[in-house]
């Protein structure tokens, strides 16, 4: 059965849309913090897969850092350990942790590795304590100062901090044609695993590797203004701007810090996207509307 004519025509139309972003993007490096929706519903894992296979295709160097919050949640609840959280942080005792670094780094991990690898990429699955690829630090927390209570320093186990990326084994795999895929957990110096969040990883990656893109899925279509109505196309002013104002706040605060922290440290541009839209980093890379919030320096 053939297309019909106004069909071809729209689909000839986008092929012909993507084109000169391919030619822009070619060899470029693209990294991509994975989570939320897109991660566990099925058809949405399936198309990412493809997705990022596909980028890797037409020559671009996508490399993925990935979360796993409800799947460590749902593990301890059925050990019958409970999830606290201070300041949106988990507290990571050395239980904790254990079963920290079996989620991420062997279930969510190898599952993410293995859907892109039937789509025909060849992914490699990585944490950061892999050839020292992300050194942490303990992360300091502070609490928040009232009038009856100073502020002073929460303990909240091992949560860690980027220290430092040594990006010479990821750079090694974009070169032999794999894709990396990054699990965020750090090691310290005593060679202590850390918990570190992946938004941070992610723009710590991307900033260490010079890439062209960090792209950050989410569960919201991007940054909203105050009738939530989609912003985009931002200068890092604008961000600044718009979050002394109050228009940027609760849980989209440490993505957009994440994404200005990048595109004011070298990377070309930042998107807030939404993951729960089939093909969304396609649509968002090689389309000219997008679906979410650019924002460049």
């Amino acid at each position: 059965m053939s297309l019909s004519p106004k069909t071809a025509a729209e689909r000839a139309h986008i092929l012909a849309e993507a084109l000169p972003y391919i030619q822009r993007f070619q060899d470029k490096t693209v990294v991509i913090k994975y989570g939320g929706n897109a991660m566990v519903d099925e058809d949405l894992k399936r198309g990412f897969a493809r997705d990022v296979v596909l980028m890797k295709l037409v020559g671009m160097n996508p490399v993925v850092v990935h979360g796993g919050g409800p799947q460590i949640g749902k593990l301890l609840e059925r050990m019958g350990k409970e999830s606290k959280f201070i300041q949106g942080m988990r507290v990571t005792d050395s239980e904790t942790m254990d079963v920290v670094e079996m989620v991420l780094g062997g279930l969510v991990n190898k599952e993410i590795v293995s859907l892109i690898n039937q789509h025909g990429g060849k992914a490699v699955g990585l944490s950061g304590k892999d050839g020292g690829l992300i050194r942490a630090r303990k992360l300091k927390l502070q609490s928040v100062e009232t009038d009856s209570m100073p502020s002073e320093i929460v303990d909240i186990g091992h949560v860690g901090e980027v220290e430092s990326i040594d990006p010479e084994l990821v750079a090694l795999l974009d070169t032999r044609d794999f894709i990396p895929v990054v699990a965020p957990i750090g090691v310290g110096s005593d060679g202590q695993a850390y918990n570190i969040n992946a938004d941070i990883v992610a723009g710590k990656l991307a900033i260490t590797l010079g890439a062209e893109k960090l792209i950050l899925l989410t569960n919201t279509e991007g940054v909203l203004d105050d009738n939530g109505k989609l912003l985009t196309g931002l200068s890092a002013r604008d961000v600044d701007s718009l979050v002394a104002e109050g228009v940027i706040k609760g849980g989209m605060l440490p993505k957009v810090a994440c994404a200005l922290d990048a595109v004011k440290s070298g990377v070309r541009s930042a998107h807030i996207i939404d993951g729960r839209v089939p093909h969304a980093l396609l649509l968002e890379i090689f389309t000219d509307l997008g679906v979410g919030t650019l924002i460049n320096a």
